[in-house]
């Protein structure tokens, strides 16, 4: 898919749809290691053993249909190796323990016990649970354009067919692009695009002609904490309503995963987790032990480093958090531009940081290229360009000041700056602190919005 390739090879990566040429997630460019994996890439389905390898089925036997079929298949592709394998151990263990006599009919011989085993109700906060309550929320989203095809995962948002994904999910399908979705009892449904949104990587689409879906209920990802479990759903690599669970591993981790055409980058403060997440789950729900959606799993960091290679999770998985998005989130719902709060100025990091090998550019770029040698102690944004009457200019920030809070979140670069804005919405006021030389300064502001932008 094209998606840009939003699986790098040592870098966060969007989810990926598969096949095509790269698109969302990590924007188009081979020099961006920080991606987001739309889909999982279509691709032709594995082939069966050779023939012979299974046993025949009984004559006579009814053939199975649909989704069984499928599964069965599957099965006994891998019945029939370990089939062999256990073959081969046998004849293995026959070689060397063959001493002329029969171990049948011993009088210390004993057999396996078939018991009866009681389906108890899931118990309350557990991941069976938690996954009983939210896997009718969630869809598999196949996609397919001019520049390839892939699936991704959705989160139902209304019992008439609004569905939030991310926009690198859904890219492929621009420009006269087709888009499925599958539910999970087993249906599916056309979809159309309602809205998206590069900046946040966020998309909303309406499944036509259905009703009575089950939306999913959202938490409020501002009373997360470390440590807290929780579960990813979606379809890696194209298997549809995967249960994967952790726990979140960080908060607020500055992720980005490129650009958009205006060179604006694709930043958000994170849910870092370790549940699995692999191409195929963006778009779908983190969930939080309630079952409710408290993210929308987007983005991993791989450790391939083959540039064609499609890597999988390494526990190091990234959601965009519910909660700065969703009133973006509903502009789309509604056929609106969504719209983001700005300061105004172009920034870099502070201090030249020299990363380990392998590492390079692991966040993506930056909005203005680094700054020449400057004090290796200063952390925070450097401010590039202050726009004219821009609000960071009418509260006297200049350029090469440093930005090293925003109300009580620390600043250390200028990924973290961008996604921490992000967070916000036009007109919310902030207390924002830099650095002039050695002073330490503070001003109170009101953010601007980028509809305003010229």
């Amino acid at each position: 898919m094209t998606e840009r390739d939003r699986f790098p090879h040592d870098d966060t990566a969007p989810l990926r749809p598969t096949g095509g040429a790269p698109t969302g997630g990590r924007p188009a460019g081979d020099d961006q290691p920080t991606t987001a994996h739309p889909a999982y890439p279509a691709g032709p389905a594995p082939t069966g053993p050779p023939a012979g390898a299974a046993p025949a089925a009984p004559a006579g036997a009814p053939p199975r249909r649909g989704r069984s079929g499928f599964a069965a298949a599957v099965l006994a592709g891998a019945l029939v190796v370990g089939g062999g394998a256990g073959i081969g151990g046998a004849a293995l263990w026959s070689a060397y323990d063959d001493d002329g006599s029969s171990s049948a009919g011993g009088s210390d011989r004993t057999t396996s016990q078939v018991v009866s085993t009681s389906d108890e109700p899931a118990p309350e906060g557990s991941v069976q649970q938690v996954a009983a309550t939210v896997l009718p929320s969630v869809v598999q989203i196949e996609v397919a354009g001019s520049q390839g095809a892939g699936s991704g995962s959705g989160i139902v948002l209304s019992s008439d067919g609004v569905i939030l994904t991310n926009n690198h999910v859904v890219d492929l399908a621009a420009d006269g692009g087709e888009i499925t979705v599958a539910f999970n009892d087993g249906t599916r449904a056309d979809a159309e695009v309602l809205g998206t949104d590069p900046l946040t990587d966020t998309a909303v689409i309406r499944a036509q002609d259905v009703e009575d879906l089950t939306p999913a209920t959202i938490g409020d990802s501002e009373a997360l904490d470390v440590g807290e479990q929780v579960v990813a759903i979606g379809s890696p690599f194209g298997l549809e309503s995967t249960v994967t669970s952790g726990i979140v591993s960080a908060l607020d981790r500055p992720v980005n995963v490129g650009t958009d055409d205006q060179q604006n980058a694709t930043t958000y403060p994170a849910i870092q987790t370790d549940a699995a997440i692999n191409p195929g789950n963006s778009g779908g729900p983190l969930v939080n032990m309630a079952g409710q959606v408290i993210g929308i799993n987007s983005s991993i960091r791989t450790a391939s480093d083959s540039a064609g290679s499609e890597s999988g999770s390494i526990g190091l998985g990234f959601a965009i958090p519910m909660e700065p998005v969703m009133p973006i989130v509903e502009q789309m719902t509604d056929g609106e531009t969504p719209t983001h709060a700005r300061l105004g100025i172009t920034v870099g990091d502070a201090a030249t940081v020299q990363l380990p090998e392998g590492l390079e550019g692991q966040l993506g770029p930056q909005q203005q290229p680094q700054q020449p040698e400057q004090d290796s102690d200063v952390v925070g944004a450097r401010v590039g360009e202050v726009t004219q009457g821009s609000t960071a200019d009418e509260a006297g920030i200049e350029s090469d000041d440093v930005i090293t809070k925003v109300d009580d979140t620390m600043i250390s670069s200028a990924d973290s700056l961008v996604a921490t804005i992000r967070s916000y919405r036009p007109g919310d006021e902030v207390e924002v602190t830099f650095l002039r030389g050695d002073e330490e300064q503070t001003v109170t502001l009101e953010l601007d919005s980028d509809a305003t932008q010229d």
